[in-house]
Formats: structure tokens, sequence, C-alpha cells
């Protein structure tokens, strides 16, 4: 039996533009080509998770459109449940706009549309779901109130909650105590915690700052240098795969999505980041956002030949 992990999220549609590079303030710049493809934080973390090898269940919210109708198709071929995944007849569904240079670093816009409809009460009319769930997995493009129920129910039937915070705000401190795995990049990192992580000393000071929260334990992404694990127990770096970067829109997304299935399977916490790091490896390598996001056969022949980074 797959593990079940519900994702509570934002779904959008993602416009492309490839460039020479990102432009500056004032500037117009002319692209070399353009994609529509899904996206959102959430539905890209769902899609990772399903891919990987999850039983995913999505909870979100989209607009009465062609876009918003275009994505569930998408989810249902990656068998995803879509049950309660409601929709809006006031609003659009979201829209992210990307820019995306040649060495794979982007620049985005977002419309949330729908995304900033999703309710509190809509997390509670998929409570039944949560009995059976062993991780949920929830970032912060939808509102905080929303968020927090879907926290809260994560909590009272026992699952690991994971929270990729992003994009970053400052939370109430109640939130922490109630995050199993915080999972922020650099740039989260110090938002949350006032601390830039450019030395192992201030990784280290960062990662206490939240353990001392209440989290339990802090993953910080690190792009191609790996990630940071730090808890009560383990401090340590994971490095990640050699790879050249073509698009590394989602490769936070992906990480979270593998990590979710890989600690609902039962891995030990190492083990896990390795699976993630080697989907993420691979989602930089591909165009798109979900696009980008590996089956488990591709993450398994990456741990398995792979080599990694120093």
């Amino acid at each position: 039996m797959k593990p079940e992990i519900i994702v509570v999220g934002s779904s959008n549609t993602d416009m492309v533009v490839k460039t020479d590079h990102l432009p500056a303030q004032g500037e117009t710049v002319i692209g070399t080509d353009f994609m529509i493809a899904p996206g959102g934080k959430g539905a890209n973390q769902a899609v990772a998770a399903a891919r990987a090898g999850g039983k995913v269940h999505f909870i979100a919210k989209i607009g009465n459109d062609v876009f918003g109708k275009q994505t569930v198709k998408g989810f249902i071929k990656d068998k995803i449940n879509t049950k309660f995944i409601y929709i809006d007849k006031e609003v659009s569904s979201g829209i992210a706009l990307i820019l995306v240079d040649k060495r794979g670093q982007n620049s985005i816009a977002v419309a949330p549309g729908a995304n900033s409809k999703l309710s509190p009460r809509d997390i509670l009319n998929a409570s039944k779901i949560f009995s059976n769930a062993k991780v949920l997995l929830v970032q912060l493009e939808i509102p905080l109130e929303t968020v927090r129920t879907a926290i809260d129910l994560g909590c009272k039937n026992n699952l690991t909650v994971i929270l990729n915070p992003a994009p970053a705000t400052k939370l109430p401190h109640e939130f922490y105590q109630k995050i199993s795995i915080i999972t922020p990049n650099e740039s989260e990192t110090r938002i949350l915690t006032g601390i830039k992580p450019n030395s192992s000393k201030n990784l280290t000071l960062a990662a206490e700052k939240l353990l001392r929260n209440g989290v339990k334990t802090v993953i910080i992404t690190l792009g191609e240098k790996g990630a940071f694990i730090h808890s009560k127990t383990i401090s340590t770096f994971i490095p990640t795969y050699k790879v050249k970067p073509v698009d590394t829109t989602a490769a936070g997304d992906v990480f979270n999505g593998a990590l979710a299935v890989a600690i609902a399977e039962g891995l030990e916490l190492l083990e896990a980041v390795q699976f993630a790091n080697a989907a993420a490896a691979i989602s930089v390598t591909r165009p798109g956002a979900q696009p980008s996001a590996p089956f488990r056969n591709e993450i398994l022949k990456m741990l398995e030949c792979g080599k990694t980074s120093v």
C-alpha cells in the first residue's frame, strides 16, 4: 500500500519566458522561448509526491476557468485525489509569471486568484481524509488561517507535519510548536530567524532558533550545496547531486514532495533527505514546474548511480 499524504496549498498556471538574463528595474529583455505549464507550490508538491510514490490527496481551490479545469486534468493523470479541489466561480485560477535566465535562475510574480479563497471551512470539510494519512505537507501561498487549520487538524490526527515556509513570512509562535519538520531555503531562513545562513555557524544558529520556537526538525535547503539537517539529536550536511541546471523553478517543491513520501514510508531522516535531494537534482535539469518532477524509478536510479557534490 502506498503511504497516504495530504498536500494543502496553491494551484497556479505558470507562464514562463526564457531569457538570456533577468531584467533589471525598468529593463525590457527579449525572450527566447515561451511555455504554459501547471504550477503553484502546493500543486507542484502534490505532483512531485505522487510521482515519487505517494498516494496523494490535494486540498486546493481553483477558478471556474480553462486554467483550473486543465490543471485538474493533470492531477487526475498523476492519480491525485481531486475530490477536495474546490471551485470558486467569482475569481480566476491562480497565475504565475516566471522569467528564467540561461543559468536556470528565475524571477516570479504571482496573482493568487482562487488560492486566496481557500478557507478553514474547506479544510474541515476534508477532515475525514486526515485519519488515514501519514504526512501533511503545507506551504504559505494560501491564507495563514487556512494553514493554521490544516496544521491543527494534522496534529490532532498525529500526522507528521511538514511546513515549507514559502513565500516566507513571520509566523505566529504557536505555529512552530505543531510543526514536525520545517524546510526553509536560505532566504526564507533569514526572514524567519533574522540570521543570514552564510556559514556553518550561522546555519546552526538559525536552526537552533527555529528549534527553540518549537519545531522538532529543521532542514535548510541550500540549492546546489545540498541540505542542512538540524534537530536535538543530529546536525549534518547532506550533499546533493552534480547536474547541469536548466530551470530551478520548482526544485524546492520537488524536494518537499519527495521528502513527504520518504517520511511517510518510514525512511530515516538522512535517507529521506537523500531521496529528496535526488528528486530535486533531476528536476533542475528540466524546464517547467510540474513537468520537471521526476518519477520514482528515476529517483531510485539517481540514488543508485548518481554522484553527489561536495
